[in-house]
């Protein structure tokens, strides 16, 4: 069992570990189903609005008080790099390139965020160095297999999520703060979908009404798990358990979602590519192991 400074963690600890893990490792396949009716940037669009409006709303009725007006522009900015880039080209990504190899390359995030967080002059030392080598040596070997192979188009959009996902996680750290705790999340994803159903209008994107009950309730699986609890449940790890074990999502969702893809959903997934993963894990997991340790 997971342990926090030697002790067994608190049993609430537990269930937000799970939900990361699993819940978010589970969202890459709703994706795909929610993508049989709702287009890419639509869905994506209609999610974060309505959780971030029930989330928001929760919180007022709670008393919190409403973001300011520099919380709301640095809402928008990062909302627009995670959200509307970031998750908006997960989703259009998975129309050509099955959900468990896109969320192994969404594993390269930690590899691409220390190297942003060299402009701010922190210097990874020789094992993070060797971690992030690694990492991005599993990614080239990925991009040759045969799911990225046969969709360019797919791998652009992994590679435009990931980047922009990785930007607004930094600037989000560093120089944007948003509101104090769920109130700053519920304005990343107003302002995220309001960035994403601009995209759709832009996209020309169609409604399919009404949709298949499969995609409609994939849809509602990610407004509610995927949106509302299981980012919260990595909001507590991030407070009440070590960085390293709340990051730990980064490679246990990859694991979780190629599984799920190959079970349920019949996705391929070569040999070579599970290779492509292990080496991508292993960057991962050394570069959380080097930072545990400093």
């Amino acid at each position: 069992m997971p342990t926090l400074r030697g002790r067994a963690l608190p049993p609430f600890v537990l269930v937000c570990l799970f939900a990361t893990w699993v819940v978010w490792g589970s969202t890459y396949l709703a994706i795909k189903y929610a993508l049989l009716s709702f287009a890419p940037f639509l869905q994506m669009g209609t999610r974060f609005l309505v959780a971030g409006g029930l989330l928001m709303a929760w919180m007022r009725w709670r008393g919190a008080p409403w973001p300011s007006l520099m919380q709301w522009r640095n809402a928008l900015v990062v909302g627009g790099l995670m959200l509307g880039g970031g998750m908006g080209g997960v989703a259009h990504a998975e129309l050509t390139i099955g959900s468990g190899l896109v969320v192994a390359f969404i594993a390269v995030v930690p590899l691409m965020i220390t190297l942003l967080n060299l402009f701010w002059g922190m210097v990874p030392g020789r094992w993070e160095s060797a971690g992030i080598a690694l990492g991005l040596a599993g990614v080239l070997m990925l991009t040759q297999g045969n799911g990225f192979q046969a969709s360019p188009l797919g791998l652009v959009a992994m590679a435009v999520a990931c980047l922009s996902w990785s930007l607004g996680s930094v600037l989000s750290q560093r120089s944007l703060p948003l509101a104090q705790g769920a109130m700053g999340f519920a304005s990343e994803m107003l302002c995220g979908g309001a960035v994403l159903m601009g995209l759709s209008l832009l996209a020309d994107e169609s409604w399919v009404w009404p949709p298949q009950p499969l995609a409609a309730a994939a849809w509602l699986y990610l407004v509610v798990f995927g949106s509302l609890i299981a980012f919260n449940a990595y909001m507590v790890l991030l407070a009440r358990a070590p960085a390293s074990l709340a990051a730990s999502y980064t490679f246990v969702n990859p694991v979780i979602a190629m599984m799920l893809g190959v079970w349920v959903a019949g996705e391929t997934v070569s040999r070579f590519e599970w290779y492509a993963v292990a080496v991508v894990l292993a960057g991962v997991l050394l570069l959380l192991w080097q930072r545990r340790r400093a």
